[in-house]
């Protein structure tokens, strides 16, 4: 290596190291890397009849609720490391919500938060959507799905926020994407 990669992209060093999760130190910068996965997948998913699928759960993090899209880790199942972005998407928002996606398309890529951690997230747009399970999560979640027309999600998320719940800010890209696609149909 360079002198002036070095400079540039010093070794990285483990400070902490958990279960999930792993602190590093690379030069002076401090960051998180996800333990036992390729990134993340969440998903924009729309009904036919023009309604945004939404979660909210409990965040510790946060210390309360959190309105989020679906989403989930990608190769993150012990004997399938190799899992598709697509085919992670499609099954955290069967696990998550009880509806598959006849169509998935990716509409963004990039870091979820660069000052902080190494992941990055992919978001796909998902339509021609079917019931085919329950959702609610894998059973150690506690997951609610709710089903908000397009024409009144900010009212909806205003609501959301008066009751003192958190809006992860990818709710309000998915909504993006979310009206793309009603204005192509």
């Amino acid at each position: 290596m360079s002198s002036l990669q070095e400079a540039t992209h010093p070794a990285t060093e483990t400070i902490g190291d958990g279960r999930f999760l792993r602190l590093v130190r690379r030069g002076k910068w401090e960051y998180v890397e996800r333990r036992g996965a390729r990134g993340a997948a969440a998903i924009v998913a729309v009904t036919d009849d023009g309604r945004l699928v939404l979660i909210e759960q409990p965040r510790p993090a946060l210390g309360g609720i959190a309105v989020e899209l679906p989403a989930g880790l990608v190769g993150d199942t012990p004997g399938d490391e190799a899992e598709e972005t697509a085919t992670a998407a499609n099954r955290e928002l069967v696990e998550e919500t009880g509806y598959e996606a006849s169509q998935i398309e990716q509409v963004a890529h990039g870091p979820s938060s660069p000052g902080l951690t190494s992941e990055c997230i992919t978001i796909f747009l998902a339509s021609g959507l079917r019931k085919v399970g329950p959702g609610g999560g894998d059973g150690n979640e506690q997951i609610t799905v709710f089903e908000v027309p397009l024409a009144e999600v900010e009212a909806w998320l205003d609501d959301r926020v008066a009751q003192g719940h958190h809006i992860d800010l990818k709710v309000y890209a998915g909504l993006y994407f979310a009206r793309r696609l009603a204005a192509r149909r």
